[in-house]
């Protein structure tokens, strides 16, 4: 956490595996058969995400933080620093989140890693990084309470949808994945905003215009997508080159046509992909 280099260079270094050096690799190769290490992969994040979900809980969203107001603990107390160490996973959490790209590319699905889907996963591990090292707890750490219990569900999914045909008619939820992602966008920002009308709140203002602005333009992609995905009839253009998640099976590519992928989905990202979203429609 001393210097943003070293994280920059990885976010640089991802979207150029996942642009160039990637798909070229994967050219003349045959797609990787990866359905068992997607189970293991999925139940991993699964995991991972209901922990740090739980320690964002027990830091201090249990009863213990104000929705309202919440300012940032920068002593050494117990309860702060435990904090701080959450926050920092959830960072780690979004170079984790790489592996849903290169689950794309070793099969070969490069339609589904559009510049939007390398974007916003490039982008995130510095954006939180700016969050973990000058604000590492108060009222900002919400987005990603929030988006921590949305990965916990959506993981879920795609290991269900992972372990193949007999087990996905467990998962005829698909479409209000959806609408719950775009539920956590609209309560992110109408969580950051409210500040504002608190002229006593004093949190920094420009973590909260920060996060509401993903908030805006997650929930714009992620509707635009929802219309385009379950309420069109036959082929419709659309522009967003979004999968409903980094690891959709069924999604809008960059070209503007809907592509039905029949084997097992690659992993957010989405996003995105995640504050905070993920990509593809996750953070």
């Amino acid at each position: 956490m001393s210097s943003p280099w070293p994280t920059l260079a990885a976010c640089l270094c991802y979207a150029i595996c996942a642009k160039k050096i990637g798909p070229s690799f994967m050219a003349n190769r045959k797609p990787f058969e990866l359905r068992n290490v997607l189970v293991v992969y999925n139940l991993a994040q699964t995991i991972f995400s209901a922990w740090i979900f739980y320690e964002y809980l027990a830091s201090g969203w249990w009863g213990h933080y104000d929705f309202r107001c919440q300012l940032v603990d920068y002593s050494r107390s117990p309860k702060a620093m435990r904090m701080a160490n959450t926050c920092w996973w959830y960072y780690f959490s979004k170079f984790t989140e790489f592996f849903d790209t290169l689950f794309f590319v070793l099969r070969k699905k490069n339609e589904h890693v559009s510049t939007l889907h390398v974007i916003h996963h490039g982008i995130m591990p510095m954006s939180v990084w700016f969050g973990l090292k000058f604000a590492p707890g108060g009222h900002s750490t919400f987005f990603a309470l929030l988006n921590t219990f949305v990965h916990i569900v959506m993981y879920f999914y795609y290991m269900v949808s992972a372990m193949g045909p007999k087990y996905q008619k467990y998962i005829w939820w698909k479409k209000y994945l959806t609408a719950f992602q775009m539920v956590q966008f609209v309560l992110i920002f109408s969580h950051q905003l409210q500040v504002l009308f608190r002229p006593s709140c004093q949190y920094p203002r420009v973590f909260v215009y920060w996060i509401a602005m993903h908030g805006f333009l997650f929930l714009f992609l992620f509707s635009d997508f929802y219309k385009a995905r379950y309420n069109r009839s036959g082929k419709k253009k659309t522009t967003n080159g979004l999968c409903m998640t980094v690891m959709e099976d069924s999604c809008i590519s960059k070209n503007g046509y809907k592509h039905e992928e029949g084997s097992v989905p690659n992993s957010y990202a989405s996003s995105a992909a995640d504050a905070f979203v993920r990509r593809r429609p996750v953070s």
